[in-house]
């Protein structure tokens, strides 16, 4: 609204007042509303996500040495805008050489714990079919790839491989700090993961 003007009656004594009223057509606001950040800095981490595959073959499971000395399962940090089968297959390759393909993965579920203040999620994948053999790969953290059979797996797992294996198998006599264990399956119910008693499923 721009201006109201008051028109009177010629006659003075009328009491009766007009009002004029001008108004203006407002531009018709974007459905969409913008928003910024309030610095140009990176938001500080608050969580980390990863995935680990499991491969199990004729003379056991695939376990590599990081650099720092533990033993672990392939895997690594999921990247922007990639699914987990994805993360799975890209860093099984990278790591070992190993080819694999999405649909010969099958996701486990998912782990939750802190370290250091971090949120880690990790998903544990079993990979069911691949080509090729474990090699060292150049610039790769982890290397060193060997199979270890079930009942003889060696010390020093990485906490997060050891939190996925007793996932997949909770027989496994493996100890490790707890995580909560939200499988992807329907049927089966959350839990935690903790060291098992004795013995092998």
């Amino acid at each position: 609204m721009e201006a109201i003007d008051l028109l009177r009656h010629p006659d003075r004594g009328e009491r009766v007042v007009q009002q004029l009223i001008r108004a203006r057509r407002l531009t018709v606001r974007p459905a969409r509303v913008s928003s910024r950040p309030r610095t140009g800095r990176p938001p500080l981490p608050h969580a980390a996500v990863g995935v680990g595959t499991i491969l199990l073959g004729e003379q056991g499971l695939l376990l590599g040495r990081h650099r720092r000395g533990t033993l672990e399962l392939p895997g690594g940090t999921v990247e922007a805008g990639e699914s987990f089968e994805a993360a799975a297959v890209r860093e099984l390759r990278e790591e070992t050489g190993l080819i694999a393909r999405p649909d010969d993965v099958e996701l486990l579920g998912t782990l939750v714990d802190n370290a250091g203040g971090i949120v880690r999620v990790t998903v544990g994948a079993v990979v069911g079919a691949w080509e090729g053999r474990p090699a060292t790969q150049p610039d790769e953290s982890v290397g060193d790839w060997a199979w270890h059979p079930l009942d003889q797996l060696p010390d020093g797992l990485f906490v997060c491989s050891a939190q996925i294996l007793t996932a997949w198998r909770p027989g496994l006599p493996i100890d490790h700090s707890p995580a909560h264990f939200t499988p992807f399956a329907t049927h089966r119910t959350p839990h935690t993961t903790t060291p098992p008693t004795d013995g092998l499923t």
